[in-house]
């Protein structure tokens, strides 16, 4: 199959995706929705409507515009001979269908995929899978899932934590390979903000229960910010407080500051502690504030390699997105900054 294939197969994924609904009759999208309902059986972080915002978002992304320009800047790339190979992803599995950009790239580029998926997330994949082979029967020998031993491979991809990183490389590393580590995403606020931005920031803040590497796990705030009007727009979260296993992190670490004395502003779903780190717990928002906004791109310089994402209302002098936007990344927009597809075409 050519690459115009390739992308019209995704495509009509795409269709279907953003028809996705957890209470859907359709048809064509049947066994998705059940496996969506298996997905939140088997791991209840993964909400109903948690994984509607996820294939939606990606439903979004896969639109025959976004996919043709996408392309478009790996035109020479294309044109040349490829040598088919077989790429491992090792998936992780903290939000819905987390490992789907590297699925597509993996197939957009022309080669076989053997996919490890995490046990928390081993149902939306396969479904998909399913709709792109009932489109195009040639991805069924393109397309495996494995859980056995990794092995007969010439590349790998794999997802995970600094201690799983530093295993992948071990015993990986003479592969041509990606390993991610843990990273996190950060807000700069000014002040300025409308009402909109931030119920639009509390969005990038909670959705997927700030569980994704591009869901905002600090804030830096000018010096004097009166947290008022965060705090009113992150309420549009609070029947987090009723999601058992969310709960228990925010009672939890709740209870270590009150024991600690350690002060925090208290929403009801979420607990802003002021903190230099960028890293923060389930539950748990980090807040710095600033003097100086150079102060802050200082900062960020310093732990660039820690962050994923950088939402900001005002223009910064690097990649960064508008509020709301962390969520919905564009295909172009490679976790860590590593161009997979350019690397699955070289």
């Amino acid at each position: 199959m050519d690459i115009y294939q390739r992308i019209d197969s995704f495509g009509f994924l795409g269709d279907h995706l953003r028809r996705f609904h957890e209470n859907s009759n359709e048809p064509d999208i049947l066994s998705l929705v059940q496996a969506a309902r298996l997905a939140y059986a088997e791991n209840p972080w993964f909400t109903p409507e948690n994984i509607r915002i996820a294939l939606n978002n990606l439903g979004e992304a896969l639109n025959s515009e976004k996919l043709s320009s996408w392309i478009s800047g790996y035109h020479e790339k294309f044109e040349k001979p490829l040598l088919q190979k077989t790429i491992v992803v090792v998936m992780a599995g903290n939000i819905p269908a987390v490992g789907f950009h590297d699925f597509m790239c993996v197939l957009i580029a022309g080669h076989k995929i053997k996919a490890r998926l995490s046990a928390t997330d081993a149902r939306l994949l396969p479904a998909m899978a399913d709709i792109l082979t009932g489109y195009l029967p040639e991805w069924k020998e393109k397309i495996t899932f494995t859980s056995g031993r990794l092995e007969n491979f010439d590349a790998i991809i794999a997802t995970g934590s600094d201690n799983t990183s530093r295993y992948f490389e071990y015993y990986f590393g003479k592969y041509p390979h990606i390993i991610r580590k843990n990273r996190n995403s950060i807000a700069i606020i000014t002040g300025d903000e409308s009402a909109l931005d931030l119920q639009k920031l509390a969005d990038d803040i909670m959705l997927f229960f700030g569980m994704g590497c591009r869901s905002i796990s600090k804030v830096y705030v000018p010096e004097g910010y009166d947290f008022t009007f965060l705090v009113g727009a992150l309420q549009k979260y609070e029947q987090y407080a009723n999601h058992n296993k969310y709960r228990n992190n925010y009672d939890y670490f709740k209870s270590i500051f009150m024991v600690n004395q350690v002060p925090v502003i208290d929403t009801g779903c979420l607990l802003l502690k002021e903190d230099q780190s960028v890293t923060s717990r389930i539950a748990v928002l980090h807040y710095e504030r600033y003097a100086n906004i150079s102060d802050v791109l200082a900062a960020v310089k310093i732990n660039r390699k820690m962050i994923q994402c950088i939402v900001s209302k005002s223009p910064l002098p690097f990649r960064y997105a508008f509020p709301g936007n962390a969520q919905h990344p564009d295909l172009w927009d490679y976790a860590d900054e590593v161009d997979t597809l350019g690397f699955l075409l070289s």
